[in-house]
């Protein structure tokens, strides 16, 4: 795009505008550019002068869309910079992502990392820390330099950093031994080795594996906040004295004593380094002397305000939102009046702007309004025209038109297939153009270039004789120029979803062969001379059980049909050598055995009834998905491809797309149906509520208009009439894709010929639906879509029954939704509802009780006057809710006052706020997947979670609160599920019957037994299973304090070696150790050898293995002395065998000999090995 900034340059009005900067004559006011033109103009003018550009826009949206159109113009990264939300109160815990956001934004601008940054006024408003400070906070650490561990340490907990065992989460760090993990904002979490005081080597490693993934020579590390009391000026005692200062006249009045004992309880806090929410209220005792991003623009920046009159209205806005929040929080008593200031004043931005850079005020139209008055004037002839959203025949019309007239035009595509096809449309057409992908060239008179790119919208420039047509699609990066970013090979779904659950003392476990037990916690034990480390398991009675942490495969977590939470305290425990386990286990077993011989019944049923294998992709096909508005992300690529490798196979497809709500699912099953349709077969799409269905439909018209496709929809407002007649053109073919409710179902319905069965949010029909839908889809392939599949669902996919593909990375334009959870407050309520309704948004508020649902309506009414109050709840009608939903659509209604009924997914873009009462009576996944309902376009959405005031939260709620905080950032449907499954339970997995026996016996066995009952119905032997196998030797094997210092670390390195299956698996788990903790100690290795030693035991049948003495005993039914015949010839003298009572053969020890060397070597010996 370099030649057409050049081009740009020669308008007369641009080069008395670069003069006007070079000898500083500004401001100056430009008007006749709309939001394209402002960005060419900014764009000419940096790669003109060479100097920074900033932009001041109004709003977020505008600022994203000026920052795309800056990086295609100029192919510069540009630094976006917004406002964030305060944080004011202490027992409001609140997601850090914007603030995180920001302070990045703000680095980069203090250490001159970039040459173009576009700001909101609100954003240039906000008081922050000096640059100086920002810049003493900002931490390098090098290869190879020395730093002392425990002064890094302070020095992070001073930038804001929260010391914990595991990092999990930017903002945190963690020390072990000479290991610092640290995950800075905006960045990966990084693993620092050092040697002594010598960083010996770095690297990015993996939240969810804890594994190293990529080496690193350097690493910056932010601060985690931008209020720091040791970044304070004068360092944090004048903070202090600040505060005492403010806290001592406070203390003078009777009305402000509350003020003055809260400050000064905060004060004892920060001097004792203890965390403190709500630091913002604090600010202006930190930094006295107000600053704010304006004081971060490099010297010589040029500075373009865009829009100025709706600028100063955005400020005026937010100061006035501002002042209320301070307001309340004065009246509270929580927040002092000395320090209420948190932004400077929109005169006082002005005076720091115009006395120190150029200033542009582009205007779209001429106005009586500026900033700052202007001292030249100018007018630019420039023309926004619409994009042609891909409709290339528009385009090639449009372009005649331009042509007769003599201009030059350049018409920008989107990637290279679309610049190919239109390409020929116009040699079609009979219009001459020419393919230039390098964009090295502009048109001349007359003439035609098709080059590759994007803006938010064409442009036409009469002076130039230059046209500038675009598809418009900017919020994505475009395929031909933004290359896709390399992402680490992740593993596979499945292997994704099985996660170690975390054991703590308290929690219900389950042993293998003695039955559920209550874990007590992790003991150190000498026996003969050699020390180990015992899992103690408490049974009922005043039983207890010591389990050799090597046979900790042997113990799971106990996940019921009902969770391990609250209902945990209602399961019996087992008595010690008692029949009742024996029993329960042998019933859940048959009970395996049972549905492993339906389930393969179904299954062999759909591999045997041939299904259709659809051809390969055509050249329609990939028309239809070159013309998807937006980049596909990777993971929606792999859906894509493992769905039609599937769909080309002869057998039926029956495949669960699990994938964030808002990721591009319906996509995904969009391209499935063109395929289908391509091959002449038709398609349906199950849905579970009519609005959704509406919804698909209007989606689906959309996506499929360039192509032949007939659609339907099929839900309770077509008359019966039109029902009749899709009944009938269904029966006879005319239909290609059918979309529905459960009138799918109905008996009445028949398809020609069906070839692929759609079900979307599939957690939102019952057992008789899915029982139908079984029938249906024995010989169709099935594709079926959740956001956060049910735990039922998941549990089939972790037991390897069903295919599954996931979507875990968000849409390009997508922002975390800003989640607080708080006691119910109707000050903080109020507040955030008009703070919506003022950015022109909706609310939802959940109140999920129909019996108060009114009430609660009355008095939002009364708290936010003048606000549109609408009510939704199960016991409407459908027709009654699809008319409320219908004036949400319409932006009729301000404030949605719903129950839970808003989980199944319409997407209302405007509804950005979302309020929930009682949220800790909810489970985890319905919280996941209610607040997918905000935050569905590039706008910020908030989201809070209220709990009655004062109430003790159970231990479960607390949980499901923090875990949803914790799961702010995106792709966490699965993490959720997952929680979900540990506290919410299994359920029933596949029916009724299947209940009581996971109740009995947990879930994580239940599902093993499942896994071997398959296998033994598939005619499979089972894997030798090393939990068959249990070994007591004398020797060190166990995982030191000094090592690994947490409780939780050690349990969970513990589960990975007794995890171990073969050698590879072992040389995993010490990578993952020395990566982690450093090199093992002697004694970690003699727990890696018995873990490998039990595998290869179990294969050859050894039941037990014990030491007494110098004798080795191994105990087995299966090797006798045939099976020995080369162990005695390797070991003469040495090898006693004994068939009375339980078989066994014991092998002698010799002085120095290491018992684990000679068992390895003699294991390896039997047949079988």
């Amino acid at each position: 795009m370099q030649e057409l900034n050049r081009q740009m340059m020669t308008l007369p009005e641009l080069r008395e505008l670069e003069e006007i900067i070079r000898f500083g004559t500004g401001p100056a006011a430009v008007s006749g550019v709309s939001g394209v033109h402002r960005a060419m103009l900014g764009a000419a003018l940096r790669q003109e002068t060479k100097r920074p550009l900033a932009v001041l826009c109004a709003d977020e949206q505008e600022a994203r869309r000026m920052a795309a159109d800056l990086t295609a113009l100029t192919g510069e990264e540009c630094v976006t910079l917004f406002a964030r939300e305060w944080q004011l109160r202490d027992r409001v815990s609140a997601s850090h992502s914007f603030e995180q956001e920001r302070l990045d934004a703000l680095c980069r601008m203090a250490f001159g990392r970039t040459g173009i940054v576009v700001a909101t006024v609100d954003g240039m408003m906000q008081r922050t820390l000096p640059p100086t400070a920002l810049r003493d906070a900002v931490l390098t650490l090098r290869l190879g330099e020395k730093h002392d561990l425990r002064a890094l340490a302070e020095r992070l907990t001073a930038a804001g950093y929260v010391r914990c065992e595991q990092v999990e989460g930017a903002g945190q760090f963690a020390v072990r031994g000479g290991i610092l993990d640290v995950y800075s904002p905006m960045s990966a979490p990084v693993r620092v080795e050092f040697f002594d005081t010598e960083i010996d080597a770095m690297g990015e490693f993996d939240v969810a594996t804890q594994r190293r993934t990529k080496n690193l020579e350097e690493l910056t590390v932010l601060p985690a906040a931008e209020v720091l009391p040791f970044a304070a000026e004068g360092g944090r005692d004048a903070m202090l004295a600040r505060m005492e200062h403010a806290a001592a006249q406070l203390a003078k009045k009777e009305t402000t004593e509350k003020t003055a004992a809260a400050i000064r309880t905060d004060m004892d806090r920060l001097r004792e380094g203890l965390p403190l929410g709500g630091m913002d209220r604090y600010l202006a005792a930190a930094y006295p002397t107000a600053v704010c991003a304006a004081d971060y623009l490099p010297e010589g920046s040029i500075v373009l305000v865009c829009e100025g009159s709706r600028v100063m209205e955005r400020a005026k806005g937010c100061a006035f939102e501002w002042g209320e929040d301070l307001k309340i929080l004065l009246e509270e008593g929580s927040l002092a009046g000395q320090f209420a200031s948190l932004a400077v004043e929109l005169e006082d931005l002005t005076r720091r702007l115009r006395g120190s850079f150029p200033l542009l005020l582009c205007d779209s139209l001429p106005t009586s309004r500026y900033l700052a008055p202007p001292r030249a004037m100018f007018s630019i002839n420039a023309r926004q025209l619409p994009s042609y959203g891909g409709s290339l025949e528009t385009a090639a019309a449009d372009m005649e038109h331009y042509l007769a007239a003599g201009s030059g035009v350049l018409v920008l595509c989107g990637n290279e297939t679309r610049a190919k096809n239109f390409h020929r449309l116009l040699e079609e057409c009979g219009v001459r153009a020419r393919l230039d992908l390098s964009d090295q060239t502009l048109p001349a008179a007359g003439e035609t270039v098709i080059g590759l790119g994007a803006l938010s919208a064409g442009c036409e420039y009469p002076q130039l004789r230059l046209v500038i047509l675009t598809e418009g699609q900017l919020l994505a990066p475009v395929s031909g120029k933004a290359p896709r970013a390399v992402r680490q090979k992740k593993d596979s779904s499945r292997q994704k979803l099985r996660s170690y659950t975390d054991l703590t003392p308290g929690d219900l476990v389950v042993h293998q062969r003695h039955g559920i037990g209550r874990f007590v916690g992790m003991e150190r034990i000498r026996v003969d001379g050699a020390d180990k480390d015992y899992i103690k398991i408490a049974y009922a009675g005043s039983d207890s059980l010591y389990v050799p942490a090597t046979q900790l495969d042997m113990v799971s977590k106990y996940i019921g049909s009902h969770g391990g939470g609250e209902e945990g305290e209602h399961v019996k425990l087992n008595k010690l050598g008692g029949t009742d386990w024996t029993k329960a286990k042998s019933r859940a077993k048959a009970a395996a055995k049972d549905l492993a011989k339906g389930l393969i019944k179904l299954y062999a049923e759909r591999q045997r009834r041939p299904g259709f294998a659809f051809s390969p992709d055509s050249t329609w096909q990939r028309e239809f998905e070159d013309a998807f508005d937006y980049e596909e992300t990777d993971d929606q690529l792999r859906a894509i491809a493992e769905i039609k490798s599937d769909m080309e196979r002869s057998r039926p497809m029956d495949r669960l797309l699990c994938g964030d709500v808002g990721y591009g699912k319906t996509e995904v099953a969009l391209r499935a149906v063109m395929k289908c349709v391509l091959d002449g077969k038709q398609a349906a799409i199950l849905v579970p509520t009519t609005v959704l269905a509406q919804q698909h439909y209007v989606t689906a018209i959309n996506r499929f208009r360039s192509f032949p496709v007939t659609i339907e929809v099929l839900s309770r407002f077509k008359t019966p009439a039109q029902k009749k007649k899709i009944l009938q053109s269904a029966a006879e073919g005319k239909i290609d894709l059918l979309i529905g409710t459960h009138a799918l179902l109905q008996k009445g319905l028949h398809f020609k010929d069906l070839g692929l069965l759609v079900i979307d949010e599939e957690q939102r029909f019952g057992v008789t639906h899915k029982e139908k839908l079984k029938e249906l889809s024995k010989q169709v392939d099935t594709l079926t879509l959740s956001a956060t599949p049910i735990p039922r669902t998941l549990n089939m996919a972790l037991s390897g029954i069903r295919d599954m593909s996931t979507i875990e990375m968000p849409p390009q334009d997508r922002q975390p939704v800003q989640t607080y959870v708080l006691e119910h407050d109707w000050g903080v309520i109020a507040e955030a509802i008009r703070r919506e309704l003022s950015r022109g948004g909706q609310v939802y508020y959940l109140h999920n009780r129909v019996d108060t649902i009114d009430e609660c309506a009355a008095r939002i009414g009364k708290l936010i006057p003048g606000a549109r109050i609408g009510i939704a709840h199960g016991k409407m009608t459908e027709e009654q809710i699809s008319s409320v939903w219908q004036q949400l659509l319409d932006n009729e209604i301000d404030v949605l006052v719903c129950t839970t009924l808003i989980e199944t997914g319409v997407d209302v873009r405007n509804c950005n706020t979302l309020i929930i009462e009682n949220a800790d009576r909810m489970g985890l996944s319905q919280l996941y997947q209610i607040r997918g309902r905000v935050g569905r376009s590039s706008r910020k959405a908030y989201a809070y979670f209220t709990f009655t005031r004062d109430k003790v939260l159970t231990e479960i709620a607390a949980k499901r609160l923090s875990a949803i905080r914790e799961f702010t950032s995106f792709g966490s449907g699965f993490r959720i599920a997952m929680r979900d499954l540990q506290i919410r339970g299994a359920g029933s997995l596949l029916g009724h019957s299947q209940h009581g026996h996971m109740e009995a016996v947990g879930y994580d066995l239940y599902v093993k037994m499942l896994g071997q009952a398959i296998a033994t119905a598939r005619g499979e032997a089972p894997a030798p299973d090393k939990s068959d196998c249990l070994v007591d030797i004398t020797v060190d094997a166990f995982l030191p304090e000094d090592y690994i210092p947490d409780a939780a670390g050690r349990i969970e390195a513990y589960k990975r070696i007794a995890a171990i299956e073969t050698t590879t698996d072992a040389e995993d788990v010490l990578d993952e150790l020395i990566d982690r903790y450093g090199s093992p100690p002697k004694s970690v290795q003699g727990l890696v050898d018995v873990s490998l030693i039990r595998v290869t035991a179990a294969r050859v049948g050894i039941a037990e293995i014990v030491q007494r003495g110098d004798q080795l005993i191994l105990y087995s039914d299966i090797v006798g002395p045939r099976q020995l015949e080369q162990v005695m010839a390797q070991y003469p003298h040495r090898v006693l065998y004994n068939a009375l009572g339980r078989p066994y053969f014991s092998l002698r020890v010799q002085k120095g000999e290491n018992p684990l060397v000679l068992l390895r070597d003699v294991v390896t010996l039997l047949p079988g090995a």
